[in-house]
């Protein structure tokens, strides 16, 4: 756990400098657009590369070292950071370099997140892995307070270029907490790559897939999972758009504040827990029906401070869902087969944000926005009457909308016995005998 602290500390700082990047550039697309379509375009850019090269990259963290492959990321990062420097410098940033920008981040974390995640098993015991997922998730809580605060508040001091000038130093001591720890060894069931060299890139790779499959319950988690990261990817995309509709960047901060505030309590709490771990399924379904209601509670009304108030209910929510997910996979797949899989999600259930990103835009300027305005059709009618009419209304509607799905989502799976019996019917993999072609 020392370790694991240490590296946890140094991408902590990395992850705050890039969410400030992140959040700056977002800030001044919008500003220069206003259109939540090119805003869209953002979630876009950073998820669809993700999910084409995610089977490739997992398999490879699977063969390279862990430690050198996260080494190799931030340094990538710094290089894609640095360049954005001299482009801001010669005043020549244009929003389709922002768009490239996030391309490569997007294909860096698609190599450093597996690397992270899969090398935990190897860094702590198993029954510290729901502190650790608890950490990961105070840590996600403290970037989301410290990130938009410092962004916002340097944005009008030093600008855009100084902000990127503190990712850098973030990134740098990411990298040199790498370079002072060694990763714990890779436990193997059977290691395919002495005993089996025969097996080809292509079917070790495909064998992330294959492990999923042969275990229909995982299969079928990771299907409810993808559906609970669609609904949720209108959300991510839109909830920038919907609260500057009716306030101000600063509103923005203190909501983006109230974020972290309550990913970090949700993360003290998850770290801190003493109580059985093992059947996790049942509390995860709870935890996604009530982050429904938060959602829907969001758009119901065009009001800050009932913005606020489910912002932070649903971000005391949703560390338990991430962290609890993580658990499962990290207990049910065999830890040499973790970067395949672990990308393999990434790449299932991240399709599913770009795919909402893709409706979310052109639904909310075109289709909602339009019905909801103060003269719109649907104005005067009941719906209009429920949540009021204006700008940012058509995307509360939307809110509303996918709240209630999220609601219903949760409920249905609880009906299938392979997704609600999966803590009792699947044994953690050092149970389990593991197929020979790997």
């Amino acid at each position: 756990m020392r370790i694991f602290s240490f590296i946890w500390l140094g991408q902590l700082f990395a992850m705050i400098g890039l969410w400030m990047t992140g959040f700056a550039l977002d800030i001044s697309v919008f500003k220069q657009t206003g259109s939540a379509t090119q805003f869209a375009f953002l979630t876009i850019s950073l998820t669809i590369p993700t999910i084409l090269i995610s089977p490739i990259a997992g398999t490879l963290v699977d063969l390279w070292d862990r430690r050198w492959t996260m080494i190799i990321s931030h340094i990538c990062t710094g290089l894609c950071t640095l360049t954005l420097i001299v482009l801001v410098s010669m005043g020549k940033l244009e929003i389709w370099q922002i768009y490239l920008n996030n391309i490569l981040i997007s294909i860096i974390s698609t190599f450093h997140a597996p690397a992270y995640k899969a090398s935990i098993t190897s860094l702590v015991a198993s029954e510290d892995l729901p502190r650790v997922s608890g950490m990961l998730q105070l840590g996600i809580g403290i970037q989301q307070i410290i990130s938009p605060l410092i962004a916002g508040t340097m944005l009008e001091i030093v600008g855009i270029k100084g902000i990127l000038s503190i990712n850098l130093s973030t990134l740098l001591v990411a990298i040199i907490t790498l370079l002072l720890v060694r990763f714990g060894e890779i436990s193997q069931t059977v290691d395919v790559d002495r005993d089996a060299p025969a097996v080809s890139f292509w079917q070790k790779m495909v064998y992330g897939w294959t492990y999923l499959l042969e275990r229909p319950g995982l299969s079928s988690f990771l299907i409810l999972f993808t559906i609970y990261q669609f609904l949720v990817g209108f959300v991510s995309v839109l909830v920038y758009p919907l609260i500057l509709c009716v306030s101000t960047p600063a509103d923005l901060g203190k909501i983006t504040f109230m974020s972290g505030i309550g990913m970090i309590v949700g993360g003290i709490a998850i770290s801190s827990w003493k109580h059985n771990w093992q059947n996790l399924i049942n509390p995860i379904l709870i935890a996604m029906s009530l982050s429904g209601v938060w959602i829907a509670l969001a758009g119901l009304r065009p009001s800050i401070i009932q913005m606020a108030i489910a912002t932070l209910l649903f971000f005391l929510t949703s560390p338990f869902i991430s962290a609890s997910i993580q658990v499962i996979f990290q207990t049910k797949v065999a830890e040499h087969v973790q970067g395949r899989v672990f990308a393999l999600i990434g790449a299932i259930s991240g399709a599913a944000v770009p795919l909402a990103a893709i409706f979310a835009g052109p639904l909310a300027d075109y289709v909602l926005e339009p019905l909801m305005a103060f003269n719109g059709p649907w104005s005067r009618q009941l719906v209009g009457q429920l949540i009021g009419s204006g700008p940012g209304r058509g995307i509360g509607l939307l809110f509303v909308i996918v709240g209630f799905f999220v609601f219903l989502a949760a409920i249905i799976a609880y009906q299938y016995p392979a997704i609600r019996q999966l803590g009792d019917n699947m044994p953690d993999y050092g149970q389990l005998p593991e197929p020979e072609n790997q």
